[in-house]
């Protein structure tokens, strides 16, 4: 049994993953190495395509080392007969903490004032800023990570709304239409998947429905957002601020950079110890099934 990792995981799944078999990690010649591997592993930044996949004659499993399948091509694995897996549970923890440490951050000015103190500037009257409680915060997609964040944000006192045309709410949220929830949210966060219906879902349009003054957050997927809208709000002050940890380009190095209401974070959802241990476990676990099979 031969298993490509073809991106950067933890040592210690690594060496369970070796107990599975022959491990090739990080390959200089992936094409090469896929030609006669069974278990095909990535994170997020190999493409998993159909070109790639060509010379994989005897590929089993691709897994996917966290959320979402965006970068697989899954209807090409199925037409190969290739299983996709990947670990969707592991890190809704961490990107609904780090949603939450984002919105604080944004409405207190910390990034902006941590810039200033390291060039000795001291200016904490004009860093004045926004307390999350009694504060109206939109979930728009209320699946794992969303319901998690919702039960976050209800715990420090915000009103939490939620579009999702899978759920009905909960305890934590109300559900709502997607229109009354652009109108009514203070704070609107994005947690939904990427499908064509969701693509550039934060546009011209759904930017004027919104409150002045609306922060937004992105830990889900770049393409939820139409970047030329969202430089033209936030340069206006439409949006007083937005905090993205995704984008449609990775690395990102975007106009979007010139705007001081806009804070960015280099995709680090599910970048803590924790999670990337559970991803670990949850894809060894899954792998080993599919052997066993």
């Amino acid at each position: 049994m031969k298993l490509v990792i073809a991106d950067n995981l933890e040592p210690e799944v690594i060496e369970e993953l070796k107990k599975l078999g022959e491990v090739v990690y990080k390959p200089t010649n992936l094409t090469n190495d896929l030609k006669d591997a069974d278990i095909f592993i990535v994170r997020s930044a190999t493409k998993v395509t159909k070109e790639l996949l060509t010379s994989a004659s005897k590929l089993k499993v691709v897994a996917r080392a966290g959320v979402g399948l965006d970068n697989v091509d899954v209807k090409a694995c199925e037409a190969r007969g290739i299983k996709v897996i990947n670990t969707p549970s592991s890190s809704s923890n961490a990107v609904a903490e780090l949603t939450i440490g984002l919105i604080i951050s944004m409405l207190r000015n910390v990034q902006k004032a941590h810039h200033q103190m390291k060039n000795k500037i001291w200016d904490k009257k004009n860093l004045t800023g926004e307390e999350i409680e009694g504060k109206t915060l939109g979930i728009i997609g209320y699946g794992r990570i969303g319901s998690l964040v919702a039960k976050k944000a209800k715990a420090l006192g915000m009103i939490v709304l939620a579009y999702d045309p899978k759920t009905k709410g909960d305890g934590n949220a109300t559900a709502i239409s997607i229109d009354e929830l652009f109108k009514s949210s203070d704070i609107i966060s994005l947690h939904t998947i990427l499908t064509p219906e969701t693509k550039d879902m934060i546009d011209i349009k759904s930017i004027a429905k919104m409150k002045s003054g609306v922060y937004l957050v992105n830990l889900a997927r770049g393409d939820l957002i139409d970047e030329t809208a969202l430089y033209e709000a936030c340069k206006s002050g439409k949006i007083a601020g937005a905090a993205l940890d995704v984008y449609k380009e990775e690395p990102y190095s975007g106009k979007l950079l010139e705007l001081e209401n806009v804070y960015f974070t280099p995709h680090l959802g599910a970048a803590t110890k924790e999670a990337q241990l559970r991803i670990g476990k949850e894809l060894v676990e899954k792998i080993r099934n599919e052997i066993v099979k």
